[in-house]
């Protein structure tokens, strides 16, 4: 058996998957865990994968009409109280906040003081908070529809924390919409996971599955969920984007009401959708290797980073003038919706061009003094080997870049559809519906079977009878399913067509 090349990142995904994760994150310096537990510190340069994210989607969402505000980030109880199926999804997640100041004790140290008459729960979502203020701003059907989004953070008190998959405390933009009819409210909702599923292909290099949850995993109190599901290198699935259809029972329990066009009183009909700091997770499962972080060139927090190259003193003022002339000249080039954003790294020292390679910049840039007498730089692209460089033209490369930024794009995207398709099959049988996603316990204890594509009676007991004895859950039911005949996987029973199982973050 030969020797197995050293990696970056250590141990290897086929090692340890978890710890894998958690060296990616630290090696590539995106962030930290914070002193509060579960909580995490973001660095600038996972920071800005969320600038970016946010950049592109305020504009997607602001082009069908949406506008953003800002809501309060506690919620009264009774405001929670008011829809029961709400705030039982939510109640074991809920930070509470019962006292409103601090006092000195007794020995030193401090304690609570001055209790709140009534306890506020930090919003772990605002469905029931902007629900209040819906209910004010409508009075007439002419006010609807009311199309409104928020840029905050969120709070749900996890017991099993891991830095951007699941954080006490987390970014996230939540859009809620009120309409004066269902079917309105209906196309919005689907308006919203088109958005999501756009940006999710196109911007992250994610292929998703789009469709709608079943009903024991909807969002609390919506009518109806729809998701999108992509898979992650260990073959779980990741959801990376929903929206709800939340019929009239959010706007009864805040009494959203409009006088419409019949003058009669009714109740609006309200959606909720979001996404969060979570798909910077998804970039990092989907994407990097044993390397490191690897990043999609459009959200990319930097696209190249120059390496200017000169042993000898008497070349340095040379390299460092025709870096910056470059640089300038590929900061005024536009790709997509930014200028091409670069960093010089000058630093004396060695393993300069590995730190980059850890941080899945997607293209990093050699200039010595005989790349400059042949007229040309080293080009090295974050989605090949860290020994596959080439040699292009230093005039030629700004005219080019743009295109070479697309080509890893959508090598990405291609290669991440391939994995999917690779470990996605239709299985009939039980017993080898079981096996697939039973653990390989020897060698890979954290790498699962992938998507299962069977069939489902549409019973609740079969689909909680898979969750207890695998860990399995129904990731979606595929909007571009087909009808097709078949037997239940669980019970055997017929069923009408297939749905997505898998194991999930």
């Amino acid at each position: 058996m030969g020797k197995q090349e050293r990696t970056a990142v250590s141990p290897r995904r086929d090692e340890d998957y978890p710890e894998w994760y958690q060296q990616v994150v630290k090696v590539s310096d995106l962030a930290e865990n914070s002193p509060v537990r579960g909580c995490m510190v973001i660095k600038p340069w996972g920071y800005a994968l969320w600038e970016n994210m946010k950049e592109i989607l305020d504009a997607m969402f602001k082009a069908t009409g949406v506008k953003n505000a800002y809501f309060p980030v506690f919620i009264p109880i009774r405001f929670l109280e008011k829809e029961a199926e709400h705030v039982e999804g939510f109640a074991k997640e809920c930070a509470v906040v019962t006292h409103h100041r601090l006092e000195s004790a007794e020995g030193g140290g401090l304690v609570p003081a001055g209790p709140l008459e009534e306890p506020l729960i930090v919003r772990p979502t605002s469905e029931t908070i902007i629900g209040e203020s819906f209910s004010k701003w409508v009075s007439s059907y002419r006010d609807l529809p009311l199309l409104i989004n928020q840029w905050c953070n969120v709070v749900r008190w996890e017991m099993r924390t891991r830095i951007f998959m699941r954080t006490s405390e987390f970014l996230w933009q939540e859009g809620h919409t009120a309409h004066a009819d269902s079917r309105e409210a209906m196309q919005r909702t689907l308006q919203m996971l088109d958005v999501y599923e756009t940006f999710v292909k196109e911007a992250l290099a994610l292929p998703v599955i789009k469709g709608e949850k079943t009903p024991s995993e909807r969002f609390p109190g919506a009518v109806n969920t729809y998701c999108l599901e992509a898979m992650m290198q260990d073959r779980k699935a990741l959801q990376a984007g929903t929206s709800h259809f939340l019929g009239q029972n959010f706007a009864k329990a805040s009494g959203i009401m409009f006088q419409s066009a019949k003058e009669r009183q009714e109740y609006a009909w309200t959606t909720s959708w979001g996404v969060s700091t979570r798909l910077i997770g998804a970039i990092i499962m989907a994407h990097s290797d044993d390397d490191g972080l690897v990043l999609p060139p459009v959200i990319a927090s930097a696209h190249v980073v120059l390496l200017p190259i000169a042993k000898k003193a008497a070349d340095r003022s040379r390299v460092m003038e025709v870096t910056r002339a470059l640089a300038r000249e590929l900061g005024a080039v536009r790709y997509r919706h930014r200028r091409i954003t670069v960093e010089i790294d000058d630093r004396d020292t060695g393993g300069r061009g590995w730190d980059w390679i850890k941080k899945g910049i997607p293209l990093r840039v050699e200039i010595g003094p005989r790349d400059i007498a042949q007229g040309a730089v080293m080009l090295g692209r974050r989605d090949r080997g860290p020994k596959d460089k080439e040699s292009i033209g230093r005039d030629a490369f700004p005219k080019k870049i743009v295109s070479i930024l697309d080509e890893i794009q959508q090598a990405l995207f291609d290669r991440a559809l391939r994995f999917r398709r690779a470990h996605t099959v239709s299985i009939d049988a039980k017993d080898a519906f079981y096996d697939f996603f039973t653990p390989r316990r020897i060698k890979r204890p954290e790498i699962h079977g992938g998507f299962s594509l069977s069939h489902w009676c549409g019973s609740a007991q079969c689909e909680a009878k898979v969750k207890e004895d695998l860990g399995v859950t129904i990731r979606c039911i595929a909007l571009d399913a087909q009808d097709e005949r078949g037997s239940c996987i669980v019970c055997g029973k017929p069923s009408a067509r297939r749905v997505v199982f898998a194991k999930a973050y």
